[in-house]
Protein backbone atom coordinates (compact mmCIF):
# COMPACT_ATOMS: atom_id res chain seq x y z
CA UNK A 1 0.00 0.00 0.00
CA UNK A 2 3.05 2.24 0.16
CA UNK A 3 2.42 5.46 -1.82
CA UNK A 4 -0.68 4.07 -3.55
CA UNK A 5 -2.49 7.35 -3.00
CA UNK A 6 0.24 9.24 -4.85
CA UNK A 7 0.12 6.81 -7.78
CA UNK A 8 -3.64 7.26 -7.97
CA UNK A 9 -3.20 11.01 -7.58
CA UNK A 10 -0.87 11.18 -10.57
CA UNK A 11 -3.48 9.40 -12.69
CA UNK A 12 -6.13 11.88 -11.57
CA UNK A 13 -3.87 14.84 -12.38
CA UNK A 14 -3.19 13.44 -15.86
CA UNK A 15 -6.89 13.97 -16.61
CA UNK A 16 -7.31 17.34 -14.88
CA UNK A 17 -8.44 20.18 -17.13
CA UNK A 18 -8.66 17.79 -20.08
CA UNK A 19 -11.68 16.61 -22.08
CA UNK A 20 -13.40 13.93 -20.01
CA UNK A 21 -15.94 11.20 -20.61
CA UNK A 22 -18.60 11.95 -18.03
CA UNK A 23 -21.30 9.51 -16.95
CA UNK A 24 -24.32 10.69 -15.00
CA UNK A 25 -25.21 8.35 -12.14
CA UNK A 26 -28.49 9.94 -11.06
CA UNK A 27 -30.48 10.73 -14.18
CA UNK A 28 -33.67 10.68 -12.13
CA UNK A 29 -32.31 13.64 -10.13
CA UNK A 30 -31.03 15.79 -12.96
CA UNK A 31 -27.66 14.13 -13.45
CA UNK A 32 -25.82 16.05 -10.74
CA UNK A 33 -23.92 12.99 -9.45
CA UNK A 34 -21.29 12.08 -12.03
CA UNK A 35 -18.32 9.76 -12.58
CA UNK A 36 -15.35 10.12 -14.96
CA UNK A 37 -12.61 7.85 -16.26
CA UNK A 38 -10.30 9.49 -13.70
CA UNK A 39 -12.51 8.16 -10.88
CA UNK A 40 -12.44 4.67 -12.36
CA UNK A 41 -8.68 4.52 -13.05
CA UNK A 42 -7.86 5.87 -9.59
CA UNK A 43 -10.20 3.30 -8.05
CA UNK A 44 -8.57 0.44 -9.97
CA UNK A 45 -5.11 1.40 -8.69
CA UNK A 46 -6.29 1.62 -5.08
CA UNK A 47 -8.40 -1.53 -5.12
CA UNK A 48 -5.64 -3.43 -6.88
CA UNK A 49 -3.25 -2.53 -4.07
CA UNK A 50 -5.77 -3.54 -1.39
CA UNK A 51 -6.48 -6.87 -3.10
CA UNK A 52 -2.75 -7.58 -3.37
CA UNK A 53 -1.89 -6.75 0.26
CA UNK A 54 -5.16 -7.71 1.97
CA UNK A 55 -7.00 -10.20 -0.25
CA UNK A 56 -9.43 -11.27 2.48
CA UNK A 57 -10.56 -7.78 3.48
CA UNK A 58 -13.99 -6.35 2.67
CA UNK A 59 -13.95 -3.30 0.39
CA UNK A 60 -16.64 -0.66 -0.04
CA UNK A 61 -15.78 1.79 -2.82
CA UNK A 62 -17.86 4.48 -4.45
CA UNK A 63 -17.84 3.43 -8.08
CA UNK A 64 -18.42 -0.35 -7.93
CA UNK A 65 -20.42 -2.90 -5.92
CA UNK A 66 -19.09 -3.73 -2.44
CA UNK A 67 -16.73 -6.70 -2.09
CA UNK A 68 -18.03 -8.33 1.10
CA UNK A 69 -16.19 -11.48 2.21
CA UNK A 70 -17.18 -11.57 5.87
CA UNK A 71 -13.91 -10.10 7.13
CA UNK A 72 -13.68 -8.10 10.35
CA UNK A 73 -11.63 -5.60 8.30
CA UNK A 74 -13.38 -3.21 5.92
CA UNK A 75 -11.95 -0.55 3.62
CA UNK A 76 -13.87 2.53 2.51
CA UNK A 77 -12.51 4.11 -0.68
CA UNK A 78 -13.43 7.28 -2.52
CA UNK A 79 -11.06 7.37 -5.50
CA UNK A 80 -11.99 10.96 -6.38
CA UNK A 81 -13.95 13.00 -3.84
CA UNK A 82 -15.11 16.18 -5.52
CA UNK A 83 -15.79 14.82 -9.00
CA UNK A 84 -18.06 17.74 -9.93
CA UNK A 85 -15.24 20.16 -9.04
CA UNK A 86 -12.77 18.04 -11.00
CA UNK A 87 -14.97 17.89 -14.09
CA UNK A 88 -15.29 21.69 -14.08
CA UNK A 89 -11.58 22.30 -13.60
CA UNK A 90 -12.19 23.62 -10.08
CA UNK A 91 -9.06 22.76 -8.06
CA UNK A 92 -10.56 21.13 -4.96
CA UNK A 93 -10.69 17.32 -4.93
CA UNK A 94 -9.08 14.45 -3.09
CA UNK A 95 -8.65 10.73 -2.56
CA UNK A 96 -10.07 9.27 0.65
CA UNK A 97 -9.34 5.85 2.18
CA UNK A 98 -10.21 4.44 5.60
CA UNK A 99 -9.90 1.08 7.33
CA UNK A 100 -12.34 -0.20 9.93
CA UNK A 101 -11.89 -3.18 12.25
CA UNK A 102 -15.28 -4.37 13.37
CA UNK A 103 -17.12 -1.13 14.09
CA UNK A 104 -13.98 0.89 14.92
CA UNK A 105 -12.14 3.14 12.50
CA UNK A 106 -8.44 2.35 12.85
CA UNK A 107 -6.77 4.24 9.98
CA UNK A 108 -7.62 6.99 7.55
CA UNK A 109 -5.97 8.98 4.78
CA UNK A 110 -7.04 11.97 2.68
CA UNK A 111 -4.74 12.96 -0.17
CA UNK A 112 -4.92 16.21 -2.14
CA UNK A 113 -2.88 15.55 -5.31
CA UNK A 114 -2.84 19.17 -6.47
CA UNK A 115 -1.10 20.34 -3.29
CA UNK A 116 0.64 17.03 -2.57
CA UNK A 117 -0.86 17.09 0.92
CA UNK A 118 -1.39 13.73 2.61
CA UNK A 119 -3.44 13.77 5.81
CA UNK A 120 -3.21 10.54 7.78
CA UNK A 121 -4.35 9.17 11.13
CA UNK A 122 -4.33 5.94 13.11
CA UNK A 123 -6.53 5.17 16.09
CA UNK A 124 -4.61 6.30 19.17
CA UNK A 125 -1.64 7.40 17.08
CA UNK A 126 -2.55 10.99 16.24
CA UNK A 127 -3.12 12.86 13.00
CA UNK A 128 -0.49 14.07 10.56
CA UNK A 129 -0.03 16.20 7.45
CA UNK A 130 2.89 15.00 5.32
CA UNK A 131 4.38 13.44 8.46
CA UNK A 132 3.96 16.52 10.65
CA UNK A 133 1.66 16.24 13.67
CA UNK A 134 -1.47 18.36 13.40
CA UNK A 135 -4.05 19.65 15.87
CA UNK A 136 -7.44 21.27 15.59
CA UNK A 137 -7.90 25.01 16.02
CA UNK A 138 -8.06 26.60 19.46
CA UNK A 139 -10.77 29.10 18.45
CA UNK A 140 -13.46 29.06 21.17
CA UNK A 141 -16.33 31.00 19.60
CA UNK A 142 -18.55 30.43 16.59
CA UNK A 143 -18.43 34.08 15.55
CA UNK A 144 -14.64 33.79 15.30
CA UNK A 145 -14.81 30.58 13.28
CA UNK A 146 -14.64 29.56 9.65
CA UNK A 147 -16.89 26.59 8.96
CA UNK A 148 -17.71 24.57 5.85
CA UNK A 149 -20.67 22.62 4.60
CA UNK A 150 -22.07 20.94 1.51
CA UNK A 151 -25.41 20.03 0.00
CA UNK A 152 -26.85 16.63 -0.97
CA UNK A 153 -27.32 15.67 -4.60
CA UNK A 154 -31.10 15.44 -4.11
CA UNK A 155 -31.36 18.99 -2.77
CA UNK A 156 -33.82 20.04 -5.49
CA UNK A 157 -36.18 17.18 -4.64
CA UNK A 158 -35.85 16.61 -0.90
CA UNK A 159 -36.84 18.89 1.96
CA UNK A 160 -33.76 17.61 3.84
CA UNK A 161 -31.42 19.69 1.72
CA UNK A 162 -29.31 21.72 4.21
CA UNK A 163 -30.59 25.05 2.88
CA UNK A 164 -32.35 25.99 6.12
CA UNK A 165 -29.36 24.93 8.21
CA UNK A 166 -27.04 26.97 5.99
CA UNK A 167 -29.24 30.03 6.49
CA UNK A 168 -29.04 29.62 10.26
CA UNK A 169 -25.26 29.40 10.35
CA UNK A 170 -24.02 31.75 7.64
CA UNK A 171 -24.79 34.96 9.56
CA UNK A 172 -23.34 33.65 12.83
CA UNK A 173 -19.82 32.72 11.77
CA UNK A 174 -16.77 34.68 10.71
CA UNK A 175 -16.64 32.84 7.41
CA UNK A 176 -18.49 30.14 5.50
CA UNK A 177 -16.93 27.85 2.91
CA UNK A 178 -18.39 25.29 0.50
CA UNK A 179 -15.40 23.45 -0.91
CA UNK A 180 -17.09 20.55 -2.67
CA UNK A 181 -14.95 17.76 -1.18
CA UNK A 182 -16.17 16.60 2.23
CA UNK A 183 -12.95 14.67 2.76
CA UNK A 184 -10.87 17.83 2.35
CA UNK A 185 -13.25 19.82 4.56
CA UNK A 186 -12.83 17.27 7.35
CA UNK A 187 -9.06 17.20 6.85
CA UNK A 188 -9.01 21.00 7.13
CA UNK A 189 -10.85 20.81 10.45
CA UNK A 190 -8.18 18.39 11.67
CA UNK A 191 -5.33 20.80 10.90
CA UNK A 192 -7.06 23.98 12.05
CA UNK A 193 -7.79 25.59 8.69
CA UNK A 194 -11.48 25.27 9.55
CA UNK A 195 -13.12 25.27 12.97
CA UNK A 196 -16.07 23.16 11.89
CA UNK A 197 -17.89 21.27 9.18
CA UNK A 198 -21.33 19.73 8.85
CA UNK A 199 -23.22 17.98 6.08
CA UNK A 200 -26.18 15.69 5.40
CA UNK A 201 -26.44 12.39 3.51
CA UNK A 202 -22.76 11.67 3.04
CA UNK A 203 -21.62 8.12 2.33
CA UNK A 204 -19.08 6.20 4.43
CA UNK A 205 -16.39 6.64 1.79
CA UNK A 206 -16.90 10.43 1.89
CA UNK A 207 -16.48 10.84 5.63
CA UNK A 208 -14.80 7.85 7.30
CA UNK A 209 -11.18 8.95 6.90
CA UNK A 210 -11.95 12.56 7.77
CA UNK A 211 -13.88 11.61 10.88
CA UNK A 212 -10.86 9.75 12.25
CA UNK A 213 -8.55 12.63 11.31
CA UNK A 214 -10.64 15.08 13.32
CA UNK A 215 -10.85 12.82 16.36
CA UNK A 216 -7.13 12.04 16.36
CA UNK A 217 -6.31 15.75 15.98
CA UNK A 218 -8.23 16.49 19.19
CA UNK A 219 -11.58 17.49 17.71
CA UNK A 220 -15.08 16.13 18.11
CA UNK A 221 -17.39 14.30 15.71
CA UNK A 222 -21.11 13.69 16.26
CA UNK A 223 -24.39 13.59 14.40
CA UNK A 224 -26.41 16.78 14.09
CA UNK A 225 -28.01 16.25 17.52
CA UNK A 226 -24.62 16.02 19.22
CA UNK A 227 -24.92 12.26 19.78
CA UNK A 228 -22.05 9.82 19.13
CA UNK A 229 -22.11 8.46 15.61
CA UNK A 230 -20.34 6.21 13.12
CA UNK A 231 -19.38 6.14 9.43
CA UNK A 232 -22.94 5.28 8.37
CA UNK A 233 -24.46 8.44 9.84
CA UNK A 234 -26.75 10.53 7.63
CA UNK A 235 -25.64 13.74 9.35
CA UNK A 236 -22.17 14.61 10.55
CA UNK A 237 -20.85 17.54 12.57
CA UNK A 238 -17.09 17.79 13.05
CA UNK A 239 -15.41 20.62 14.94
CA UNK A 240 -12.44 21.62 17.04
CA UNK A 241 -14.56 20.59 20.03
CA UNK A 242 -14.67 24.10 21.48
CA UNK A 243 -17.46 25.29 19.17
CA UNK A 244 -19.21 21.94 18.90
CA UNK A 245 -22.11 22.66 21.22
CA UNK A 246 -22.62 26.11 19.70
CA UNK A 247 -22.80 24.72 16.17
CA UNK A 248 -25.04 21.78 17.09
CA UNK A 249 -27.43 24.09 18.96
CA UNK A 250 -27.55 26.48 16.01
CA UNK A 251 -28.29 23.68 13.55
CA UNK A 252 -31.20 22.56 15.73
CA UNK A 253 -32.63 26.04 16.40
CA UNK A 254 -35.54 27.63 14.48
CA UNK A 255 -34.90 30.41 11.99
Amino acid sequence: MDLVERRAGQVILSYFEKDLRIERKDTNQGGIDIVTEADRESEEIILGAIRKEFPDHDVVSEERPPEIKGSRWRWFVDPLDGTVNFAHGYPVFSISMALMEGSTLVAGMVYDPLRDECFSATRGGGAFLNGRRIRVSGTPRLDQSVVATGFPYDRAYSSENNVVEFSRVVTRVQGMRRGGSAAIDLAYVSCGRLEGFWELKLKPWDQAAGMLLVEEAGGRVSDRTGSPTDVYTLSVVATNGLIHGQLVNLLASPL
